[in-house]
């Protein structure tokens, strides 16, 4: 691709969304890089949609019994929402904090938890993990409806430690008992009710109900607690104070951001950067994330393509480029289950340590359904989106050579770039064709048929599967 910049808006939107049409590439091209980047980190800006259309074509929606509602609706979000960046951060906070519905089995609770890191997941550090120790869904998967003040349950508190802020190596056994001790009396208003109901699986006729945060003072052990060398009555409230403004959590959350939107490699001397970013803006998310996408780190063409696209990513991706399910129908479920083959099953990861990332997405048995889950989507010449691109190429004139087919199918497949020797394989490829005429009328449906099993291909290359 000649036009640099547009290569690199389409490795913004790769990185902050899920990939970008042609259309769309275009007219972020025309605000500029910086522009763009500023648009993209205020979503709130950008008129939400209505709920009514999904509960129109899924009424589950109404009370999310079944966990397919559940992620049928994520899926239909991430596909048409106009607000990238706040899919890919909740995207981002489910992997960090992973609940999973296995254990819950309440799937309105794991919407809601994806919700709160909708609204909150570009504010503080501080306030996302406050949020999610009142999160029920939480509260629920890591015990702390167990932890009582004379009976303590770690669970929690060391993986608050461990797995959400700070990393091993940087706080003792007494720090996760003493943290565990200041969130006791932090539960489930009504735990108890719905544990019965869920047990005779008794959900009619109003379906699982909404969990609620309570907090029990008299379930709370008030007693002086030493964490992270400081002392006093600590509760919850404090114990994130401290642990919001520890230089640890500062690395800890600059190296999750940076594998993240960046590369799967790491990179100490960026890491550092964006530690430093989020200890001067107070651990504010959207200002670490501005920081890091006008970076030259972040722009430099070495981190194009270096990020395995995560499943859902790619699902995701493939549909937005193709212009599926723009409506919620049923069929949506098909897109989370073609994710859950490739190794990820959203709103229900494997462990408290959520997705192993970058090349574990990829085996030789997964390889193949990215491979053909991507084919499949963009085989449907009568998807939108196909349509819109065969109308792209016909416009632009009536016959292509097999190299100029090539280079208009890149850009179509969201402005992508390919190694000159995938290039050369691609063009050899759509050689076979001979030239792709849509003139006359009835060569098209030939050259629409040839058009889409070269995007098939191209959507085999090792650039489209990554980010």
């Amino acid at each position: 691709m000649a036009d640099k910049e547009l290569g690199l808006i389409a490795h913004l939107l790769r990185r902050v969304g899920f990939g970008a049409t042609l259309q769309e590439l275009k007219v972020y091209q025309a605000k500029g890089y910086e522009a763009t980047v500023e648009e993209l980190l205020h979503p709130e800006d950008i008129p939400e949609w209505n709920d009514d259309l999904v509960r129109r074509y899924q009424p589950d929606m109404n009370s999310v019994m079944y966990f397919e509602s559940a992620q049928s609706y994520w899926m239909y979000k991430m596909i048409n929402s106009k607000r990238p960046l706040e899919e890919k951060i909740a995207l981002f906070w489910h992997g960090l904090f992973a609940t999973a519905y296995g254990k819950l089995n309440h799937a309105k609770g794991v919407v809601n938890q994806t919700d709160t890191f909708r609204r909150h997941g570009l504010g503080s550090f501080h306030n996302i993990l406050m949020e999610l120790s009142r999160d029920p869904a939480m509260i629920f998967w890591l015990d702390n409806k167990d932890n009582h003040k004379d009976a303590p349950n770690e669970n929690y508190g060391r993986e608050l430690l461990e797995l959400f802020s700070m990393g091993i190596g940087n706080y003792t056994e007494d720090d996760v008992k003493n943290c565990a001790k200041a969130f006791t009396g932090w539960t489930i208003a009504n735990d108890e009710y719905m544990s019965v109901r869920a047990s005779r699986d008794s959900i009619w006729p109003s379906g699982r109900i909404d969990w609620q945060f309570e907090y029990r003072p008299d379930d709370h052990d008030d007693t002086e607690k030493d964490f992270l060398g400081r002392t006093g009555n600590f509760n919850g409230e404090d114990i994130i104070d401290i642990i919001a403004m520890r230089p640890a959590t500062s690395w800890f959350i600059a190296g999750k951001l940076y594998n993240y939107f960046v590369s799967d490699t790491p990179n100490e001397e960026a890491t550092a950067f964006l530690a430093e970013e989020y200890r001067k803006s107070n651990g504010q998310i959207r200002s670490i994330l501005r920081a890091l996408f006008l970076s030259d780190f972040f722009k430099s063409e070495d981190v194009w393509y270096a990020r395995v696209k995560s499943p859902a990513e790619l699902v995701v991706g493939t549909a937005r480029l193709a212009g599926s399910y723009q409506t919620p129908d049923s069929g949506i479920i098909n897109l989370a289950n073609d994710a859950n083959f490739m190794g990820q099953e959203i709103l229900n990861p494997p462990t408290v340590e959520g997705w192993h990332t970058g090349t574990e997405w990829v085996d030789t048995g997964t390889l193949v359904e990215r491979v053909n889950s991507s084919a499949l989507v963009i085989g449907d010449t009568l998807q939108p989106g196909i349509q819109s691109m065969i109308q792209h190429l016909r416009d632009r004139q009536d016959s292509y050579q097999a190299d100029e087919l090539v280079d208009e199918c890149l850009l179509l497949s969201g402005g992508l770039q390919v190694s000159e020797i995938t290039r050369q394989r691609l063009v050899e490829f759509a050689a076979n064709f001979g030239e792709v005429n849509f003139t006359p009328d009835d060569a098209a449906p030939c050259s629409e048929q040839q058009v889409v099993e070269l995007l098939q291909l191209i959507l085999a290359t090792r650039e489209y599967q990554m980010a």
